[in-house]
């Protein structure tokens, strides 16, 4: 075990990934907070909300849930996983589609040795659902960097970090 959390260690955070299927975009400046690593979004269609998100390698999100409205991944490039609370983590590989139920709590994010992309976007959204990735480059874009401004506009309610120990077993 303690050879495996040091090869992730060193392969992590490498800055030269394959060719990306998808434009990087830009550093995931306003969520930063709530993953470890380095995440970068590129909005690829403003009116659907439709949204090209890239992982560093070990780069993941912290636990979270969407409130409101169903969230789908499309994994496009790299390695990466997905998990619900209580569930086992699943290998996503380009092609696969994960769809995350409304109220679920589940993290995403790159293999410790691969860089990773996934299309995000939101259906079957309820009454008052509010697509945060689409507000926060909104936000960006004029530079809004109030974290008042950035939590009246999200719709996930940001959990624990996903810890090194945890991660460190897939």
């Amino acid at each position: 075990m303690v050879v495996l959390a040091a090869a992730a260690m060193v392969a992590c955070g490498s800055k030269s990934p394959s060719p990306l299927s998808f434009p990087l975009g830009q550093p995931n400046v306003a969520y930063a907070k709530y993953f470890i690593g380095q995440s970068y979004l590129a909005v690829l269609d403003s009116v659907s909300g439709l949204c090209n998100v890239t992982f560093e390698p070990c780069c993941r999100n912290n636990w979270h849930i969407h409130h409101n409205a169903v969230q789908v991944l499309v994994c496009v490039n790299g390695r990466g996983w997905y998990q619900e609370w209580g569930k086992g983590a699943v290998e996503l590989k380009p092609g696969m589609v994960v769809t995350v139920p409304a109220g679920t709590k589940h993290w995403h994010g790159a293999a410790a040795d691969s860089w990773m992309q996934h299309l995000a976007y939101f259906t079957a959204q309820q009454p008052g659902f509010r697509n945060e990735l689409m507000e926060q480059r909104e936000q960006s874009d004029a530079r809004i960097n109030s974290a008042e401004s950035r939590q009246k506009s999200s719709e996930a309610q940001w959990l624990e970090p996903v810890d090194d120990e945890h991660y460190s077993k897939l």
